[in-house]
């Protein structure tokens, strides 16, 4: 499989797409590892790569986020995390994981000293390249919940949440997050761009705002434009675009990371 990473990255004459598809490929088989794991029966999977995996949106993403299902099962953080490095190992890959399940967001960095290297991607043995893992242990209550078989390099069986309940979740991150992540804005433009998607899980919004601190009127199908409306406004958009520029297939989506469009996006407050 380490050969098919390599032919995979070759294939791609541009840099950052390379980094990006090796990260990638290593999403997917850590994926795999927890789904052979079991994890899927106890975590959903959500988050901007939960897009990239289910609906193909054209980004890259750095991390893999997951939402516990059951109480009293975040115990088994580590336990799957040695799962995946074990399944890795045993192709040859060199995985260090350092972990931090101390916070109700448990994390870990699996890190692949050399690859770059290897992969010719970097002149520099000693580069990293890392794929993040955060487990929300006590995600707000209200998501829907689906299965869907995919295939990404591997084929994957990932539960997920729905459609209403991941464009709730990228809203609360717009909302509330204490600084300006480009990642959120241009997936919320993918999100908007598609008058076929569903709109908010309200219940879960509300569960998360509320858990986040929120003082401002419970968001609904009348307002929550408004308030989005008001945030994107307060935004740092040089930032936003510099955050999410390395991680776009396309160069020219960068113009989608603007207040004027995200607002035309958002349509009639």
């Amino acid at each position: 499989m380490k050969e098919y990473l390599r032919q995979l990255t070759e294939g791609s004459a541009n840099a950052i797409a390379r980094s990006g598809l090796a990260r990638e490929y290593l999403q997917a088989r850590v994926l795999e590892a927890l789904q052979d794991e079991g994890a899927f029966m106890r975590w959903a999977f959500v988050g901007g790569t939960a897009l990239r995996f289910l609906y193909s949106i054209p980004r890259f993403s750095e991390d893999l986020d997951f939402s516990l299902l059951r109480e009293g099962e975040a115990s088994l953080f580590k336990p799957a995390l040695q799962a995946v490095k074990r399944a890795l190992a045993r192709e040859g890959y060199r995985i260090e994981i350092m972990v931090n399940d101390g916070r109700t967001v448990a994390s870990a960095w699996l890190r692949f000293p050399g690859l770059l290297n290897e992969l010719g991607l970097s002149p520099h043995p000693s580069q990293m390249l890392s794929v993040k893992l955060e487990l929300d242990t006590n995600p707000p209550p209200g998501a829907g919940v689906e299965t869907s078989i995919v295939r990404r390099h591997v084929t994957l069986n990932l539960c997920h949440y729905d459609k209403a309940s991941l464009l709730a979740g990228k809203l609360h991150a717009v909302l509330r997050r204490q600084w300006t992540k480009g990642r959120d804005l241009y997936d919320l433009a993918w999100y908007l761009a598609d008058r076929g998607w569903p709109a908010p899980n309200f219940e879960l919004l509300n569960a998360a705002l509320a858990q986040t601190g929120w003082d401002g009127p419970a968001l609904g199908a009348d307002n929550w434009r408004a308030a989005l409306a008001r945030r994107l406004e307060a935004l740092d958009w040089e930032r936003a675009r510099a955050d999410v520029r390395p991680f776009l297939e396309r160069e020219r989506d960068i113009e989608l990371v603007s207040c004027e469009t995200l607002t035309k996006l958002l349509g009639p407050a």
